[in-house]
């Protein structure tokens, strides 16, 4: 003979609430009590989503931050011999040869146009084509036998980046004839 209650019988071993087949009968039967469940599980996702996404986030702002740094410091880096070569130059100063002086400049020239180069710089030489106000900065007008609107005078060279404009040549513009 059994000692026990046939009432705990029906109740889980925990000693907590009625079993999963009762809940799910109870659901079942109030609509109400399953959009609750819904509603929570929908919560817990958009918040697991939501989460997710401000790491994502986070991730990317610093993924994007380190490789500005790598590619400042390796343009900073190859900066280092082009200043090495202008140091030279300087120090050719204190002995007066002008030659040398000369040649130091031209190396640092030289060092510096082949590093920008290698990034993908180019020299913009609009002489002789129609102004472009997106390539070029017109500083000033003036009469010349050339069609008006011509760039007749480069002031300052331009450069570009591939198709971008670093910076825009600073030129002299045709006004047509006087």
């Amino acid at each position: 003979m059994s000692t026990t209650d046939p009432a705990e019988e029906a109740l889980p071993a925990d000693g907590g609430e009625e079993p999963p087949a009762a809940e799910a009968a109870v659901e079942e039967l109030d609509p109400l009590a399953r959009a609750e469940r819904e509603r929570d599980e929908h919560l817990d996702t958009l918040r697991r989503v939501a989460a997710d996404f401000d790491n994502y986030k986070k991730r990317v702002a610093r993924e994007h931050e380190e490789l500005r740094e790598r590619a400042a410091e390796r343009l900073l880096r190859d900066l280092l011999p082009v200043f090495d070569d202008l140091e030279r130059a300087l120090a050719a100063f204190a002995t007066a040869d002008t030659e040398a002086i000369a040649d130091g400049v031209a190396l640092v020239h030289r060092a510096l146009w082949t590093l920008l180069e290698r990034e993908g710089v180019a020299e913009l030489d609009p002489s002789g084509e129609a102004f472009d106000p997106h390539r070029h900065e017109a500083l000033l007008a003036q009469p010349s036998d050339q069609p008006e609107g011509t760039v007749i005078e480069v002031i300052q060279k331009g450069f570009l980046l591939g198709d971008r404009v670093l910076r825009p040549a600073r030129v002299v513009v045709s006004g047509g004839a006087s």
